[in-house]
């Protein structure tokens, strides 16, 4: 059996999954599309270092900040870490809130279509909302799943429709819609008005703890185009850098926009999962001795 823990930013499912693992003999697999990157610890909420000696951590911080990292790579390197975990006798603890990535790793989707043939370089001159208003006229669902300034996802998805000849909400609908491994998926949440403080907390908390020594070095090093540099705690802070805004208003966007994509993850999470909702370690436990 594969166990997903799923839920908004801020929920404590890292702790929930820790929790778990210990009871029930499991190893956990990062499903966040940023903690797969190198350096970025604070502005991704990594695991504590407690945590990872205390249960085995797998697809954590292993993709060089200035390399591409597609979905459809990472369906590859779940899929393996699952059969191995498996393999030990151990139940894979599948963690994190990126919903596409938990569907990439479960369900036996098509990632692969072909875009080689499809000339993107006529959207060069597009500013990230010109090409986000383009996508919309294309899928307007998909469009409401991506941020306008995460420019590759959006790319992709224009490249999926003029490559397929349908939108990605179509061309998806064609996909499997059940778990290739079976699975138990639930969910961590929290009241929006008890969790939007703890996420401003966990901003003012990220700063405390050294976001800016972490993140300005490596924005140096490697320039603001990689992937990685789009996570929520990073991309707010270039205007700051630039000296366009203060440092108040740079935690004023991070907290704005950490409230805005826990509302999208919601959205996406509930509607795409057949989710048992749960508050602490004991409901799941309770759950699983009773299958």
């Amino acid at each position: 059996m594969v166990i997903v823990i799923s839920g908004p930013t801020g929920t404590g499912k890292s702790a929930l999954a820790l929790s778990l693992c210990e009871k029930i003999g499991g190893e956990i697999i990062n499903c966040d599309a940023f903690q797969v990157y190198e350096g970025l610890k604070i502005a991704t909420a990594y695991p504590s270092e407690e945590s990872f000696k205390r249960i085995k951590h797998h697809l954590y911080g292993f993709v060089p900040l200035d390399e591409s990292y597609s979905i459809g790579l990472y369906q590859k390197d779940c899929r393996k870490k699952i059969e191995e975990v498996l393999s030990r006798g151990k139940v894979p603890v599948l963690v994190g809130g990126s919903g596409l990535y938990i569907r990439a790793a479960l369900y036996d989707y098509d990632l692969n279509v072909d875009t080689s043939s499809i000339d993107l370089s006529g959207f060069d001159s597009y500013s990230n909302e010109e090409l986000h208003r383009y996508l919309a006229s294309l899928d307007k669902n998909e469009s409401e799943k991506i941020h306008p300034n995460n420019r590759r996802r959006v790319l992709r998805a224009i490249a999926i429709c003029l490559a397929s000849k349908e939108n990605k909400t179509d061309f998806n609908s064609h996909q499997s819609h059940a778990p290739i491994y079976e699975t138990k998926f639930f969910w961590l949440s929290k009241p929006r008005e008890e969790l939007y403080p703890l996420v401003e907390k966990r901003v003012d908390e990220m700063f405390d703890s050294g976001l800016l020594e972490e993140t300005i070095p490596l924005i140096q090093k490697y320039g603001r185009e990689c992937n990685a540099f789009q996570a929520i705690g990073v991309k707010e802070l270039f205007p700051y850098i630039d000296g366009e805004i203060g440092l108040e208003q740079a935690k004023k966007e991070i907290k704005t926009h950490t409230r805005q994509y826990i509302k999208r993850q919601e959205t996406f999470l509930r509607h795409q999962f057949d989710m048992i909702e749960v508050k602490d370690v004991e409901e799941i436990y309770s759950v699983l001795r009773n299958e």
